[in-house]
């Protein structure tokens, strides 16, 4: 027999973890792992099984404080007034799957299966994500046949299955050192669903499922950012037999704009400005979400400054409400070199830089003198080659 793996491991949580953090635990990892969700998986059943024999231990303060104490073992007692002091599986884990997954097993009483949930990721405009708006789109689910309403039969009859009784389990006792053990694992005959069809559906194939694609529109929340999600109940597959469907959860993505930096609520962008404008200062057009707006450039600005708009960024993220609170857009201004100075321009610089007691001489050039003569030597260079092909 294989060694239990120690609770709070399987549920993923401390041991002096709350029942409500046990709780949370559970029901994230019982989305995760539902044999549902996990078709392809062989080990899908088992890890399902082991969370909810570990949430059914921990979330029960007597049998929590037993386990604590003794381990495994401490759970192996009589505890219930069940023979062997094990309860039946179905009706220990009955109420967590009933509750969670809109079915479980009640007695005979047939499996009752849970649609799956889905998820559909929806990309948005910043504009969009900034002001809101209604977006429509389309997704594939599974939903009711139309012709059996989902019973899989053409006549709509279906019959008990024997080797279940209408469970959709198996179930087999063992013993082991005086312990009574019970073993559950799906019945293969009705394929866990506790119900034989004898004339399936021709439209679905004795499923009572078919795939459609299915229209729905949804309204952008003011502020969203990529990764935020809305649920929509009963909007995911339908369920198996006519079971509860799952939900859709509508996942955002926020498409990256070519000006602006997305940081929480702000926005930060570059904008470039005239050497001239940040030497003598002026005014500076830069771009808002709201339209361009100007800035004052005080004399001397340096490369890197940056000019905070006050309530130029993103909505602040309020849920699906409204939101009249938005953060700052940050501007960050680079200095903008002219590479095309006319004769007349470039002398005036080095009239400025001899005014200034700036060193140009040949010697010993500055940056921007570098600069300037790069350019005049590329396009007397080119002139040369012209004249050359041309016999100019």
């Amino acid at each position: 027999m294989a060694e239990k793996r120690d609770y709070y491991e399987v549920l993923g949580v401390s041991r002096d973890a709350s029942p409500e953090e046990i709780k949370k635990s559970y029901r994230r990892l019982a989305r995760q792992l539902h044999p549902d969700v996990n078709h392809t998986d062989p080990q899908a059943e088992e890890s399902f099984k082991e969370l909810g024999e570990a949430y059914d231990a921990l979330s029960d303060p007597q049998k929590r404080a037993a386990y604590d104490r003794y381990g495994h073992a401490g759970l192996s007692g009589a505890t219930g007034g069940y023979p062997g002091g094990q309860a039946p599986f179905d009706e220990m884990f009955g109420d967590i799957l009933g509750g969670f997954f809109g079915g479980g097993m009640r007695g005979n009483n047939r499996v009752n299966t849970r649609g799956a949930d889905l998820r559909y990721d929806l990309e948005v405009t910043l504009n969009e994500a900034a002001f809101g708006g209604e977006r429509t789109f389309r997704y594939n689910h599974q939903t009711s046949c139309p012709t059996c309403t989902g019973s899989g039969s053409t006549t709509g009859r279906v019959t008990t299955c024997l080797v279940c009784g209408g469970s959709g389990q198996r179930q087999a006792n063992a013993g082991f050192l005086g312990m009574q053990f019970t073993t559950v694992t799906p019945c293969e005959r009705c394929g866990s669903t506790g119900q034989i069809i004898t004339d399936p559906c021709t439209k679905c194939n004795g499923v009572g499922r078919v795939r459609t694609t299915e229209e729905m529109t949804v309204t952008v929340p003011q502020g969203v950012d990529s990764g935020m999600y809305m649920e929509f109940s009963g909007r995911g597959d339908a369920g198996l037999r006519n079971g509860p469907p799952g939900d859709l959860a509508v996942v955002f993505r926020v498409r990256q704009h070519e000006i602006f930096k997305r940081q929480n609520a702000d926005l930060i962008c570059e904008v470039p400005l005239a050497f001239t404008t940040a030497t003598l200062g002026g005014k500076l057009t830069v771009p808002t979400l709201d339209g361009d707006a100007e800035v004052d450039v005080p004399p001397g600005t340096q490369p890197g400054h940056i000019f905070h708009l006050r309530g130029k960024g993103m909505p602040v993220q309020r849920g699906t409400q409204r939101s009249e609170v938005r953060g700052d857009e940050h501007v960050v201004v680079s200095i903008a070199v002219p590479t095309d100075l006319s004769a007349t321009q470039r002398e005036l610089l080095r009239t400025l830089a001899v005014e200034r007691g700036e060193n140009i001489d040949h010697k010993s050039k500055n940056v921007f003198q570098k600069v300037v003569e790069a350019v005049e030597d590329a396009v007397d260079d080119y002139r040369d080659r012209a004249k050359e092909a041309f016999g100019g």
